[in-house]
């Protein structure tokens, strides 16, 4: 694939967090009985940024939760290979006020496979959506309630985010197939 171009650098991921956070806080009111789950796999350090600048800006930690969604999805027999899960989901989401964290939302079935996980799980009070991308196209009727950037697609295109914890550094690009 081709780097078309570089849509988020290091500083407008930063932003992003940063406001992220503060809509979060704002919108829940503070932190309490607020907990974090992110997504396998950049959802979860997405996840771990936000909670730690939501401790810079209240002082409080919200917890992170880990969340493997691979035996949830939809599109397992078109695959081929058998899911391996390395972890299951430790954390308590019964009563808690949850934000799913993912890096990109596109069609909304990793969302959907998301819910499912997480209702099987526990019970939340409440389930928000946050994402680094919006790149629209989607399947479900499902719509985050946080976004860093909104980002037009064509279906041809692909976004990809590479974050310091999992790629060595930060940025998103739209790649051509």
């Amino acid at each position: 694939m081709i780097v078309k171009a570089v849509i988020m650098d290091e500083r407008a991921i930063t932003r992003a967090i940063t406001r992220i956070s503060n809509e979060i806080i704002e919108r829940n009111k503070g932190v309490k009985d607020l907990v974090l789950v992110g997504v396998k796999t950049r959802g979860v350090p997405f996840a771990s940024r936000i909670s730690k600048k939501i401790f810079e800006i209240e002082g409080e930690k919200v917890p992170v939760y880990t969340l493997d969604i691979s035996l949830y999805r939809d599109d397992l027999a078109e695959i081929g290979d058998q899911p391996v899960v390395n972890e299951t989901f430790q954390g308590e989401i019964n009563g808690k006020k949850v934000v799913l964290i993912d890096d990109v939302i596109y069609t909304g079935r990793t969302v959907r496979a998301a819910l499912d996980a997480l209702i099987d799980f526990g019970r939340p009070n409440k389930v928000q959506l946050a994402v680094l991308v919006d790149r629209g196209h989607r399947e479900f009727p499902i719509r985050p309630d946080y976004v860093g950037k909104n980002v037009p697609t064509s279906r041809s295109e692909v976004v990809g985010v590479k974050l310091m914890e999992t790629d060595d550094k930060d940025e998103v690009v739209i790649m051509k197939r």
